[in-house]
């Protein structure tokens, strides 16, 4: 009998320890947890904001400037191309200018070398020709035609195809005010060496007269 109540002392014993759970260490839990910082997300939505905001901007304003650009470089027509500065000076003389245009002219400037659409000499910048005038353009060869893939529209990149878009019609239009340049040069050359044609034919015809007279013992008065 001794032996058995001892052993049910025990056990209940065993049964009243059980563990408690301290307040102090949930307490410190749930005050050591950070707390989402709803400004942080907000100022990353503002950077995102910013950045589609730039390149919507660069979108609008890039193909104004690269017109601007080509239509300097035609009309200064140096033979080893215009530098950045006198880029500047030709288009301040025809409209206003932000404060940061040199920044972005070469930005644009770069952007059209890396096109392969400009060259540049030294410090200068030249529209590059996709031919030169006189040479026999080789004839390409017929490919086999084969059916391109359909391109995901999801990849497609509507503000970077609006801005290629322009910069190849300012190009084209460039390249074209140029060769009209050259082409009106031309005939000015032509027309001025048809008239010193005529002038050297008018003093042909006069030595002749002069001539005839001479030899017929006639006076010749040089007025």
């Amino acid at each position: 009998m001794t032996v058995s109540a001892g052993s049910q002392s025990v056990k209940d014993k065993s049964r009243t320890l059980k563990a408690r759970p301290n307040p102090d260490a949930a307490a410190h839990v749930a005050a050591s947890t950070p707390l989402s910082n709803p400004h942080s997300s907000a100022a990353a939505d503002d950077v995102v904001f910013d950045d589609s905001s730039e390149a919507a901007a660069d979108s609008k304003t890039a193909p104004k400037y690269n017109a601007m650009i080509f239509e300097a470089i035609s009309a200064l027509n140096e033979p080893n191309g215009a530098d950045t500065s006198a880029i500047i000076s030709y288009i301040e003389r025809r409209q206003e200018l932000p404060q940061n245009f040199r920044r972005q002219l070469s930005s644009r400037l770069r952007r059209l070398l890396a096109q392969e659409k400009l060259e540049k000499v030294q410090n200068c910048y030249k529209i590059k020709k996709s031919s030169s005038f006189g040479t026999k353009t080789p004839t390409p060869k017929q490919k086999e035609m084969r059916p391109k893939p359909v391109q995901n529209i999801d990849h497609i990149n509507s503000g970077d195809t609006v801005t290629e878009a322009a910069d190849d019609a300012a190009y084209m239009v460039a390249e074209a005010e140029n060769k009209s340049f050259v082409a009106t040069e031309a005939v000015k050359e032509s027309e001025r060496v048809s008239k010193m044609a005529e002038d050297a034919n008018s003093l042909l015809q006069l030595a002749n007269e002069i001539l005839e007279k001479c030899s017929r013992g006639e006076i010749v008065v040089m007025g």
